[in-house]
């Protein structure tokens, strides 16, 4: 039992520790706080190294620690540490330099280690809660900046809906099964042949909608583009990865050993959704000058293509999505990254003309972006090209013809206002002089890292696949 939340409970620990010592640290030393967040990260990571290849229930069999939850719980903490280290030199230039944040973090953190464990209801709301309330406040955390206000305002009210739907989409499920467990309400709804109760088909639709909107799918991604352009940037990085893929990993446990039964009925709604997040995400960033909203509706877009996976119903598809969200994480932080480094303190560098000129003052960073872009638009050698190319493969082997047809047809959309950036940075002059970028050892060092696994993953994608690959028999 204390193995199959050994992680959580280590990281849920040292953050408690955190917020005791963080008042005796003094303002201009918080820095020390954000290590200390880092140190807490890398002994949780070095906790799950035991326990790889075990299969552990415990409380009653609502937590289930196997390959899968491993997978995706190495992958939240590998994000929470580049989160971090891009974020201590970001606090300083915007002053927020707050010990609370990194607390916040590691709180975020546990609520997303859960959810892949969670093989009942009631504990999957409950870490979808932990992380949502800790999203609520970093959201809002440059509490004299309005549009950060506004945006946490924005996400609270959004949030609250959508715990509301899928509350109600979980009292729905148990009033058919009179159960809450995954494996038990399969088991009870697939024997008592209910695929054609409108009861059901109602907690599908709830259950779709709450989770169209943690992953800014279309028409539940009205929040996005605000929320992404208002919170502090490294927070947006966080949202857009850290967030997205934790409701991607229990919409998948979910799905597939709770409601598999149905795929007919809620494949076909996703079908739609995915269609129209994918189209409408990229023609509607098409036309952006915000760099962070232009982030904003690539991040929609690529929340229809990761549901090709989720809709295929495959061994091949479901690790599709996790190939594909480890990428999706890389090159998303990636360009995240590099809109920090623009950033000084009268000037955050979310705006496309920022870029002007970027690679005649600094070549090395304008060839991270260009490499970011590429896995972005699924162009080889990169992790996106991996990522793209499983989820496309699932989406044939599936006979989602028209599906795979629609995806290839919008990854070409992207290349205009991916490239539409490369050319300002290449072929144009900067309007005024730039000025040296905001550098520090932690954050040259996730750009390194991020920018060597997003080409490595593309060179050599094998140890990858063969991860994802194992995770997801564990769960079939």
């Amino acid at each position: 039992m204390v193995l199959a939340i050994l992680p959580e409970s280590i990281l849920s620990l040292l953050a408690c520790l955190l917020f005791v010592i963080e008042p005796f640290v003094r303002k201009e030393r918080k820095e020390w706080v954000g290590y200390f967040a880092l140190f807490s990260l890398l002994c949780t990571a070095l906790s799950l190294v035991p326990l790889c290849g075990r299969k552990v229930t415990a409380f009653s069999g609502m937590i289930l620690l196997d390959d899968y939850a491993l997978f995706f719980k190495a992958l939240f903490l590998a994000i929470s540490v580049l989160v971090i280290c891009i974020s201590i030199r970001y606090l300083k230039i915007e002053r927020i330099n707050l010990g609370e944040y990194y607390g916040l973090i590691l709180f975020a953190t546990v609520g997303m280690m859960l959810l892949p464990s969670a093989t009942d209801l009631l504990l999957f709301y409950l870490a979808l809660e932990l992380m949502s309330v800790s999203f609520y406040v970093l959201i809002a955390f440059m509490r004299r900046d309005v549009k950060s206000v506004e945006s946490g305002i924005k996400y609270f009210l959004t949030g609250v809906f959508t715990s509301g739907l899928i509350l109600y989409g979980i009292a729905f499920l148990y009033g058919l099964s009179g159960t809450t467990h995954f494996g038990s309400i399969l088991a009870y709804l697939s024997s008592q042949e209910m695929m054609n109760s409108p009861t059901l088909l109602f907690a599908i639709i709830l259950l779709v909608a709450g989770f169209g909107f943690k992953i800014a799918a279309v028409p539940f991604h009205m929040w996005a583009p605000d929320v992404y352009e208002g919170a502090p940037t490294p927070i947006t990085a966080y949202l857009s990865t850290g967030s997205k893929v934790a409701a991607f990993s229990a919409m998948l446990r979910l799905f597939m050993t709770g409601l598999e039964f149905s795929h007919g009925t809620w494949g076909r709604i996703l079908w739609l959704i995915a269609v129209m997040t994918m189209t409408i995400g990229n023609v509607v960033a098409l036309v952006q000058t915000n760099f962070k909203r232009l982030l904003a509706y690539s991040s929609i877009a690529h929340s229809g293509y990761i549901l090709i996976g989720l809709i295929a119903a495959s061994e091949t598809g479901m690790a599709a999505v996790l190939i594909y969200t480890v990428a999706y994480a890389l090159m998303t932080l990636g360009a995240f990254t590099i809109v920090i480094l623009l950033c000084r303190p009268n000037l955050r560098g979310a705006e496309i003309s920022d870029f002007k000129g970027l690679a005649k003052v600094h070549p090395a960073v304008a060839a991270s972006f260009v490499l970011f872009a590429l896995s972005l638009i699924g162009i080889p050698p990169t992790a996106g090209f991996i990522g793209k190319l499983f989820l496309f493969n699932a989406a044939i082997q599936g006979e989602f013809y028209w599906l795979a047809v629609i995806a290839v047809l919008n990854s070409v959309v992207s290349l205009y206002y991916y490239f539409k950036i490369i050319i300002a940075m290449y072929m144009q002059e900067p309007e005024e002089a730039m000025p040296p970028l905001s550098f520090s050892p932690a954050l040259t060092l996730a750009l390194l890292i991020i920018s060597s696994a997003t080409l490595l993953i593309g060179l050599y994608p094998e140890p990858l696949i063969e991860a994802a690959l194992r995770s997801v028999q564990s769960v079939l």
